[in-house]
């Protein structure tokens, strides 16, 4: 029940006689009441924008109460289904989404992400919590929309090393040699217990990773499934319209595209003097992307290849601004 206006002006007396460590519990029970109410703000907008039952699609409801977690609950007058905001969504079973905001926003910060392990020791939270939490916004991001491009439009790609990480090949080939081939790569203990050379420079075990960028400040980060020309070519088909002055290096894969759709190409090279052409052609933008991919990417100490199509995803939406509470309403 929520306190009368004379109870409140009371409370609010007795602020000035709590000693300082009062004050310091006082803020820290405020601002947890505050981050409750802010999550609870965001999923009751997400609803308001949505009036139609999630069973039946009827758009007469009614107010029925709260939920545990205090979000505002309704009943359809067709169905007589109660639901909420987060009913049928991927946040709909979570029980702490006030703390799942928290981590929203540590994602979508200006700030540099914390690691799993901080974060779950900040939110007094077990890590693996915080790791599906990270994983559920994989999920809600997607793959997002194709990019419209036009104008000078920038192509080229960086490089991300392969990893396992959570991968049981070796574990199960120990166990049972037999059924389990070798894996056909070492493990990466195995490059400094054996004395074994590293990889340097490109090898099999290098990812490509497609960046395309124009002048008006679009962009796109896409995963290719191998560095052959003609995969090259594919995924580059759909993004670049004919109408476009096609900028890259020298790959085989961008000249092969530029022959078959008619696209004006020019190709800049990576030594003083050639990066720049005409005065205004060079791929410097999607070179500062790849900077900026590399910086964001090394903090975790190379994510597991299964999970990186999320991992570029993560960063498109950083760039793109994107809040939390569009993260919210897509679920």
């Amino acid at each position: 029940m929520p306190l009368l206006h004379h109870d409140f002006r009371r409370l609010l007396d007795t602020l000035g006689e709590l000693n300082p460590a009062q004050i310091e519990d006082a803020q820290t029970k405020i601002r947890d009441l505050r981050r409750k109410t802010e999550a609870i703000s965001e999923i009751e907008a997400r609803t308001s924008q949505d009036h139609m039952c999630p069973f039946c699609g009827c758009g007469r409801r009614q107010k029925w109460g709260r939920t545990r977690t205090k979000i505002q609950r309704y009943r359809c007058n067709d169905c007589q289904k109660t639901y909420s905001g987060r009913t049928g969504s991927a946040i709909g079973r979570l029980h702490r989404p006030d703390l799942f905001m928290v981590v929203l926003r540590d994602m979508l910060g200006t700030s540099v992400p914390r690691s799993v392990r901080k974060l779950a020791r900040r939110l007094e939270l077990n890590k693996y919590t915080v790791w599906r939490w990270r994983m559920l916004v994989f999920s809600i991001i997607g793959s997002g929309t194709a990019e419209s491009f036009s104008g000078i439009v920038e192509a080229d790609e960086t490089y991300q090393r392969e990893s396992r990480k959570g991968s049981r090949e070796w574990v199960r080939h120990f166990a049972d040699p037999l059924n389990f081939v070798k894996p056909p790569r070492p493990r990466w203990e195995d490059f400094t217990t054996k004395g074994m050379k590293m990889m340097r420079g490109l090898s099999k075990w290098q990812l490509p990773i497609l960046t395309v960028a124009d002048r008006s400040g679009a962009r796109l980060f896409q995963r290719l499934s191998d560095r052959k020309a003609a995969t090259l070519a594919r995924a580059m088909a759909p993004l670049v319209p004919c109408d476009v002055v096609l900028c890259s290096d020298g790959a085989s894969g961008y000249a092969k595209l530029a022959a078959s759709s008619g696209i004006e190409h020019c190709v800049v090279g990576s030594k003083s003097g050639t990066r720049v052409a005409a005065g205004c052609y060079h791929i410097q933008t999607v070179n500062s992307l790849h900077a900026g991919y590399n910086e964001f990417i090394s903090q975790f100490s190379g994510p597991a290849t299964k999970n990186l199509n999320g991992y570029i995803r993560w960063l498109e939406v950083r760039l793109a601004g994107m809040r939390p509470a569009e993260i919210i309403r897509a679920s």
